[in-house]
């Protein structure tokens, strides 16, 4: 493809957002005729008044129609990802000194809008989630290969962001030959990561920090971990030093998964697996009385698109109010969002909601968001898509 840029235009008064940094430029925001661009390619995006926005690329069927890559006319070829990506892996290395398994990429953030890839030990797993960064594929997996040298390099194209962009679901082993499962520490934990088959790219990253920073809060008698997928949370609240932890998840193979890597980290003794569906065993468990120190509620996303927010959010009151009744008087309950469409402010409210609906009065320690190796542009909200707040379920 060539590595030209063919200049566009955007609407008078839609400057401000792009010339602050923000990197999408919708379609509605474009004077310019789509139909003459080619989709994938390179466009240089400029004001009304003839001031350039950025470099980035192209997709004329998308909502979000160009990404930026660069706010200057920069060669965007093998060099150019290389020196993005190498500038990625040295911010991981100097966070976390000693540690081979973070998001080495984290799209926006990193200045590689549509690039997801994640490290797990020497195997990378990439996801190109837009046109333009599928089609630059082969430059992204020599920088790496460069980079890091890995045993293999993986595609985890299954997602459904790429719907939107006119591309297919698929998986496939770019370089080299994937060996499941891969072996990583968090702390003094081993986990046992599957890169082919696993949620995501096979392992929740993102909570790494929070997992690892409120071990403390998981030392309570009885936890529950809800949501609990291949038991990350559960094992942390274990090795805390809880006396008992019950993993809820509805996939049994999930369930199956996080009881054999408690046995892996000698933690089977403490830890239960249950496959349920969450919210029928917190109803239960309140049928039954039972109550726990600590509940951690870590959900998938329950507000896809924008026009579900209302659904979801009436998903995330239930669930919290359900847990609410559940935990001890001065117990914690930490529950998390990694729906972006809902934003800080509106988690709280609807937690607040669900104290009112509970007759609980909660009190909110701190309000945490996703590990370091997902860094937020600035100007992208969006980015900044995780909520993990942290309770006190004061009576």
């Amino acid at each position: 493809m060539s590595q030209s840029a063919a200049p566009l235009h955007i609407h008078k008064g839609h400057e401000r957002r792009l010339l602050l940094g923000h990197p999408w430029v919708f379609s509605n925001e474009i004077a310019s005729d789509l139909g003459t661009y080619e989709p994938g390619s390179l466009v240089d995006v400029y004001t009304h008044g003839g001031t350039l926005v950025g470099r980035g690329y192209i997709n004329p069927r998308s909502l979000i129609t160009v990404r930026i890559l660069s706010q200057r006319r920069e060669v965007i070829d093998s060099d150019f990802f290389h020196s993005r990506l190498a500038a990625a892996l040295q911010r991981r290395e100097r966070l976390f000194p000693g540690v081979q398994s973070y998001r080495l990429v984290y799209s926006e953030g990193d200045r590689l809008p549509g690039l997801i890839v994640d490290r797990y030990q020497d195997h990378l797993v990439l996801q190109t989630l837009t046109l333009g960064m599928e089609l630059r594929t082969e430059a992204i997996c020599e920088a790496l290969e460069r980079l890091v040298q890995p045993q293999a390099i993986v595609a985890r194209n299954d997602v459904g962001i790429r719907t939107l962009e006119g591309l297919p679901h698929e998986k496939k082993v770019l370089r080299g030959s994937l060996e499941t499962p891969v072996e990583v520490w968090e702390s003094d934990i081993r986990f046992r990561v599957d890169p082919w088959e696993g949620q995501k790219t096979g392992f929740y990253l993102d909570q790494r920090e929070n997992r690892c920073t409120l071990q403390p809060l998981l030392a309570g008698e009885r936890v529950l971990d809800a949501f609990c997928y291949t038991g990350a949370w559960a094992l942390h609240a274990a090795r805390a030093g809880a006396r008992e932890v019950v993993g809820v998840d509805e996939s049994a193979k999930a369930i199956r998964w996080a009881t054999d890597q408690a046995k892996d980290n000698g933690l089977d003794q403490v830890c239960q697996f249950t496959p349920s569906d969450v919210f029928d065993f917190l109803k239960e468990a309140d049928t039954r009385h039972e109550r726990f120190d600590c509940i951690i509620l870590d959900p998938p996303a329950f507000v896809k698109s924008r026009s579900k927010v209302r659904e979801g959010l009436e998903g995330y009151w239930e669930i919290n109010r359900r847990a609410m009744r559940l935990v001890k008087p001065g117990g914690y309950l930490i529950t998390c969002s990694c729906s972006y469409h809902v934003d800080p402010d509106t988690f709280r409210t609807t937690l607040s909601r669900a104290a009112r609906a509970a007759r609980r009065t909660v009190v909110l320690l701190e309000m945490r968001s996703q590990a370091r190796d997902h860094p937020v542009l600035l100007p992208l909200s969006e980015s900044a898509y995780l909520k993990c707040a942290v309770l006190m379920c004061a009576e």
